[in-house]
């Protein structure tokens, strides 16, 4: 790493400390002076640090999964959220309930429970790279990627899935329909359940290394296909693993906190304006990137009541991501090869 990566890598790493520390001490209790920092109890610390697990899980899978999105497909707007992943592992484990619920015997159940797997991040997988390909080839006209229509795309495949998520949940049982609606518009589990968050360190973990190793190739796939192959990269193989583990993040994030909008968009971008272009040092940092946006979020989510309960999560995420989405579409022209990712 050269003198700006270091000072990059600190800086987001500070950003990430400061914090966790705040979501650990913020307290949900308001006093005349305003917002309360205090050291809890041990049973209120456990909760809080579970939260803290939570966010930092979900938001490094995030991170990770959006970089590898915009430097695979050579698209500054590409994200797991935006191009429909997020939906469709949403849809694909609201499906794996669903069939878990109404088939319990026989080979139906034995494939319904295989596809529950960590609360469905097997189902959610195959949904999010099914939703990647409808996309993918969607978004090309004249056998390029156009930017513009793949976001396009991403988004419509994403109502459809969401349309298609709401209605699969109106048709389950009316006893496991809060717990659903819950997740759907994002959480931040005090208790994370122990499946999607060992499934989600070991993801975050293999493919973190995956794609660091891949770093130099990961520039050379931000060129052309024509140069990305006299240099002796396998585009196709190399999207191929990574795509799987793209769409295989972005379903352990929400099997693990719901869709959570914008936290793959920005991660990446954050990275980049602090260390640059080259991606064995932007893996690590958008995974810290996307952590510390999360946990940052949650912090934020605590001091906001509305007298109904805490803002959820993926609510305030759309929010504060929108605006950024909005601005990075309007600062430069969506031409494809302008933008280095």
């Amino acid at each position: 790493m050269n003198t700006r990566q270091r000072t990059g890598v600190v800086l987001l790493a500070l950003f990430l400390i400061a914090g966790v520390t705040i979501r650990l001490l913020i307290s949900r209790e308001f006093t005349a002076q305003g917002l309360r920092f205090d050291w809890p109890e041990f049973n209120i610390l456990q909760l809080r640090f579970g939260a803290v697990e939570s966010a930092l899980l979900a938001g490094g899978c995030l991170g990770l999964s959006g970089l590898l999105l915009q430097a695979l497909l050579r698209n500054p707007l590409a994200a797991p959220f935006i191009l429909g992943l997020s939906a469709g592992a949403g849809l694909g484990a609201t499906l794996a309930m669903y069939s878990a619920i109404t088939f319990n015997a026989g080979v139906l159940g034995w494939i319904a429970t295989a596809l529950g797997v960590a609360d469905g991040i097997v189902a959610g997988t195959i949904g999010s790279l099914a939703v990647l390909t409808i996309v993918y080839a969607l978004g090309r006209r004249g056998g390029r990627i156009d930017p513009l229509t793949l976001v396009l795309a991403g988004t419509v495949v994403s109502s459809i899935c969401g349309a298609l998520t709401l209605l699969v949940q109106s048709m389950m049982p009316p006893a496991s329909r809060g717990d659903s609606w819950t997740w759907f518009m994002g959480q931040i589990p005090e208790v994370p359940a122990r499946g999607p968050a060992i499934a989600a360190a070991l993801l975050l973990v293999i493919m973190g290394l995956l794609a660091w190793r891949r770093g130099r190739a990961l520039d050379v796939a931000s060129t052309s296909d024509d140069e990305a192959e006299s240099l002796g990269v396998s585009l196709k193989r190399l999207r191929l693993v990574l795509f799987v583990g793209a769409g295989a993040l972005a379903s352990a994030s929400v099997a693990l906190c719901g869709p959570l909008a914008f936290v793959g968009f920005v991660a990446p971008h954050l990275s980049r304006l602090c260390l640059g272009s080259q991606h064995r040092a932007l893996v690590p940092a958008s995974v810290i990137a996307g952590a510390a946006l999360l946990v940052w979020a949650d912090a934020i989510r605590q001091a906001i009541d509305l007298g109904a309960g805490r803002l959820p999560i993926g609510v305030l995420t759309a929010l504060i991501g929108g605006p950024v989405f909005l601005c990075i579409l309007r600062s430069r022209r969506l031409v494809p090869g302008v933008w280095p990712c």
